[in-house]
């Protein structure tokens, strides 16, 4: 007897089951409900509608109903909504949203992939305005477009600088938009660390958008933003990205089990607390594989892997379940981000202990002319060595590199095991010795203690107290900018001129970006020195680093210019 499954959501996680268990068994009978008019639309490139890149938002939609049913069998329903679950007779309720008419379908397996739910807070004033929008699907995208265009609106206020807000500002901005990008937490983008989010924002600032940090909003009204400071901000039209809440309320009244994290509780096969219903994607709650704890990760990559598992078991077919890493990239005008694992602060509230390398080779070849810095940090733990995130920015591919990372992180890996990884090299695409082995190395060393470093963001502290800091680059590199307090002995000139570097105090040495001062702290430890610290990141680093916020702040700088090549 073949088997009947019901879908609930068309997207990621609800197409990739039906589509899978398809391919699994050809005589079942598969229907999928979607609320909205599509399905199987494209959720991540929904911002690019804005500036043009993606034309036409009907180009957003991979497949429609009828594709649905003649590559697949597969029932496709658009704008039906399910609304309730009868457990014991193993039914749904459905609404025929074009019709309004309701009718009740019966399963032998019920998968809910539902989704998540942008949030938009009632404590602030105006929030359900007119001019205020989310964006989930492919009808508000087209909605705000739409509003944006017909009103002739000049300033966009986008809340949130998560992944879907960066996108958004940078699309707006690209429609000559005039774009303000607000966030309550004190840097853009979550997942990277404070130090590499900087370099975000940098770029962000550099390319027009408003970047204001620690500061929510609080009051909407038609022409401008008030936010908690008090501070105003032009705006005719206010994208909410703050975040979303997984839609869980039709699990919730059919008495399944929500976990701590809010999202569905499953188990490691994707089934709930009832045998015959399954759930995927955003409205799951997930198990972390490094911080060993329950989390909610509403990614597409993780969304696709789970409809895969769950219509396996199905069908009987084991599937291992490793976890969640959390493995992300984003563009920003120029530059690209990319993240894997854990950063220093989740890592700190895991109780973890942990090291980091921040270096920052070229992407390829120095002497190619598309070579640029990529700034790379990989986090490990300490004393294992077991690499447990790692975060790249820069010009080139970096989510090469952190592809990479995720897969060591998924191997239990360590920065040991790493430095002999053989990695693809040619000038064209890397260097003989990949971020990825450089990092390791560097980590290596720090392991074995050859070395001491202090990163980038103790340096200011470092030139408000005097310390004693020593730059090794060449005397012309020093006058194009410097440490405001920092003594030019070149690495040239460094074993002739030891005696103008103390022994009683501790001494910090930079260069450009830290591998000319890591052959200047070996240098003087071969020379009896045991107070010789590295600055990571050095000079090219510390000015990534200072530079948002002496823009945007009354700081002084403790440069004298920067240096960003």
């Amino acid at each position: 007897m073949s088997k009947k499954i019901l879908v609930v959501g068309g997207v990621a996680g609800g197409a990739g089951t039906a589509a899978r268990a398809r391919r699994l068994d050809e005589d079942a009978e598969i229907i999928m409900f979607e609320r909205g008019p599509h399905v199987s639309f494209s959720n991540c490139a929904l911002p690019y509608h804005l500036s043009g890149v993606v034309r036409d938002c009907d180009d957003l939609v991979l497949m429609c109903p009828s594709k649905f049913a003649e590559q697949y069998n597969i029932d496709a329903r658009v704008n039906n909504e399910v609304l309730s679950i009868n457990r014991e007779e193993k039914t749904v309720e459905v609404k025929n949203l074009e019709k309004g008419e309701t009718y009740t379908e019966d399963y032998d397996k019920l998968v809910l992939s539902p989704g998540a739910n942008p949030i938009r807070p009632g404590s602030i004033k105006g929030v359900n305005n007119d001019n205020v929008f989310t964006i989930r699907n492919v009808v508000d995208i087209d909605k705000l477009n739409q509003y944006v265009k017909e009103n002739n609106v000049e300033n966009v206020a986008v809340i949130g600088a998560g992944y879907i807000g960066v996108e958004i500002a940078e699309n707006f901005i690209h429609s000559d938009k005039n774009v303000a990008l607000v966030e309550a937490m004190d840097q853009v983008m979550q997942p990277f660390d404070f130090d590499m989010a900087q370099i975000i924002q940098k770029e962000l600032y550099d390319n027009g958008v408003d970047v204001v940090v620690s500061d929510p909003l609080t009051e909407v009204n038609d022409d401008h933003v008030v936010l908690k400071s008090g501070k105003k901000i032009d705006a005719e039209a206010v994208v909410l990205a703050i975040g979303v809440s997984p839609e869980t309320e039709l699990a919730e009244d059919a008495g399944l089990k929500i976990g701590e994290t809010g999202g569905i509780e499953v188990n490691h096969n994707y089934v709930t607390s009832d045998p015959d219903i399954y759930a995927v994607g955003d409205v799951i709650e997930v198990y972390s594989k490094i911080a060993r704890s329950k989390t909610r990760l509403p990614l597409a990559g993780p969304a696709q892997r789970q409809a895969r598992a769950a219509a396996n078991h199905i069908y009987n077919i084991p599937t291992k379940n490793n976890g969640v890493i959390g493995t992300s990239v984003i563009r920003a005008f120029d530059y690209n981000a990319a993240a894997t694992g854990l950063n220093e602060k989740q890592l700190k509230d895991a109780g973890i202990s942990y090291d980091f390398v921040y270096i920052i080779p070229t992407d390829k070849v120095g002497l190619m002319p598309d070579a640029n810095p990529l700034h790379f940090k990989l986090i490990y733990e300490v004393p294992t060595g077991k690499i447990l995130g790692a975060q790249a920015v820069g010009k080139g591919n970096v989510d090469k590199r952190i592809d990479v990372m995720a897969t060591a992180i998924l191997m239990d890996a360590t920065v040991e095991e790493l430095t002999e990884s053989e990695l693809a090299y040619a000038p064209l695409f890397s260097t003989p010795r990949n971020a990825v082995n450089q990092s390791t190395l560097v980590a290596t060393n720090l392991i074995n203690n050859r070395y001491n470093q202090v990163p980038v963001t103790k340096v200011r502290e470092l030139v408000e107290n005097d310390a004693f800091i020593v730059d090794v680059r060449e005397e012309d590199e020093y006058q194009a900018g410097h440490l405001i307090n920092s003594v030019n002995i070149p690495l040239s000139e460094l074993r002739e001129r030891t005696d103008e570097i103390p022994k009683d105090r501790p001494v910090y040495l930079h260069c450009r970006s830290g591998q000319r001062s890591y052959n200047a702290v070996l240098a003087l430890q071969g020379r009896g020195y045991d107070n010789v610290i590295n600055v990571s990141g050095s000079f090219l680093g510390i000015c990534f680093y200072e530079y948002f916020l002496d823009q945007t702040t009354d700081r002084k700088k403790i440069v004298t210019e920067y240096n960003f090549n």
